[in-house]
This record gives structure tokens, sequence and C-alpha cells, in this order.
């Protein structure tokens, strides 16, 4: 996704969250306690250490509230920060920052912990030369801005959607009769302009992806062994191998040794947990 599109996905994801959070009448504890004439600054501090990602959905946040208010950014997406580091100081009318309050900081909370987890797992693989890559495990609506976090975080990019590449799964080669069939198939279909991908999840369906002309094998759940086996053996082809399935902290080093290129991790977007983030007046 680029720049542009982005930032469009942005505002409309922005927009949706403060229709749901502003109803029909709006903030009505603000309007029924702070004049629209009282201003105020207010600093975005953290309060625990992380990687910053979701700026743009947090401004526009303050943008779509209202267009009066003045935020001034101490850093930017990618960048770390200790606990107590402030983030941003937003000045304006006071019930306007509050009332776009809860919904900036559920972006930027959101977002940067997967960028934080992201980073993680950048820094466990360190040297090996393996890439951290996101997977499709995002919550629904949320995608554009769930992956702008984890490249934030150091993450690769793997398919954006379903039109991004051909990834024949475990399902599909059942429904096609086999993982050379599937491969076949799909390699017809593309031509020379789109990348074929193939899951398999034994060792012993390699070369037959391979044969087939596969671009990159995903290789489901293998042990340590069959990762190393599987690069062995691919090692003159130009063949792309990931490896994917109960990837963990305490697991992605070892994995990344046996010579994979690419290692996916749902975990990144899927059990991320949210980074303390607060306002403060």
């Amino acid at each position: 996704m680029n720049e542009q599109a982005l930032q469009q996905a942005v505002e409309q994801i922005v927009k949706q969250a403060l229709a749901e959070d502003l109803g029909g009448r709006g903030d009505i504890t603000s309007q029924a306690t702070i004049p629209d004439s009282v201003r105020a600054t207010f600093q975005l501090t953290a309060r625990e250490s992380g990687i910053l990602a979701g700026q743009a959905a947090a401004h526009a946040t303050f943008a779509q509230v209202d267009e009066r208010m003045a935020v001034e950014w101490m850093m930017a997406d990618g960048d770390g920060f200790d606990a107590g580091s402030v983030i941003a100081r937003i000045q304006g009318p006071a019930g306007s920052i509050l009332t776009a309050e809860r919904t900036a900081l559920n972006f930027l909370g959101r977002l940067s912990g997967v960028a934080t987890l992201t980073r993680r797992y950048v820094d466990a693989v360190a040297g090996t030369g393996a890439a951290i890559a996101h997977t499709r495990k995002t919550t629904p609506g949320l995608r554009a801005l769930e992956l702008a976090a984890v490249m934030a975080g150091g993450g690769a990019r793997h398919r954006f959607g379903l039109d991004d590449a051909i990834l024949i799964k475990d399902n599909h080669v059942a429904v096609c009769g086999g993982v050379g069939e599937a491969v076949s198939r799909a390699r017809r279909y593309a031509g020379h302009m789109i990348r074929v991908a193939v899951e398999i999840d034994r060792l012993d369906q390699l070369d037959e992806a391979v044969a087939a002309g596969a671009d990159s094998i995903l290789l489901d759940n293998f042990t340590l062994d069959d990762l190393s086996a599987a690069v062995r053996r691919t090692r003159d082809t130009a063949v792309v191998l990931e490896a994917s399935g109960g990837v963990s902290l305490e697991t992605v080093r070892e994995i990344a040794q046996t010579g994979v290129d690419v290692i996916s991790v749902g975990a990144l977007t899927h059990s991320a947990r949210c980074l303390d983030l607060g306002l403060d007046a």
C-alpha cells in the first residue's frame, strides 16, 4: 500500500472510530462541563518503554474532532521511547482535546504495541539474515494500520491481501490433489508477473514444489532439522524459504539460524499487548 492509499485508509478508519465513540450527540460530558472558550495544553506521555506507531491515526483523530487543535510531535513512528517520555503536546480547546483523547490513545496504544513486539522479534534474529514478516491475521478493518505498525517495528512486508500474490495453502493442496498440481495450475494462471508461493507441511513435498515452479515455499511447523535440510536442498535455487507456525520469542532465533529467508509471525498483530500511554494536563 502506497503512502497516499495509506493516508486515505487512515482518514476513513479514524472517521469510523470517532462515529463509534461519539454516537449521535457527541461528547456530552465535555459539552456539559467545559465551555468552548477554555483552552488547554496536554502532554501525551509514555508510561512504559516501547516503539511508537500510529502517529498518523492519532493526528487525524485530533484534526477530525477539531481543526483548531495543534499537535506537536516529539518523535516519529519507529522511534523508541522510555517510560516518562513526552511523545506529543496538544494545544487547543480543552473540551475537544478530551473528546479526541480515548480514540487517539486507542490507536497509539494498540499500534505501538504491535511495533514494540515486532522490534523484539527483529532484535532476536539480528545478524542471522532472516527477516521477520507479518501475516494476514489482523483485526478486520485495521489491517493497513497494523501492518504499518509492523513496518515501524522493523518487520518485513508479506501479502497485504489475497490479490497481492498467490499463496497456496494446505486446503488448496487438498482440493487440487497435491502440491505439484496446485503449483502447476497457479503457475499457468500467473504467468511471469505474479509470484507463486506454496505452503508445505512435510519435507518430502519440497522437491515437488520446486519442480513445479514455486517462487517461495512456506515451511509450516517444520522441525529445526527439517528446516535446515530444506535450506540445504534449495541452496542452488532462487526459491525463497519461509518458516511459519509455532514461532515465539523463545524459538525464533533457533529458527533463523537454520538459514531460512523469512519467518512469518502471526503474533505480531493478533497477540500484541496495548502499550500504556496517557494524556496528562
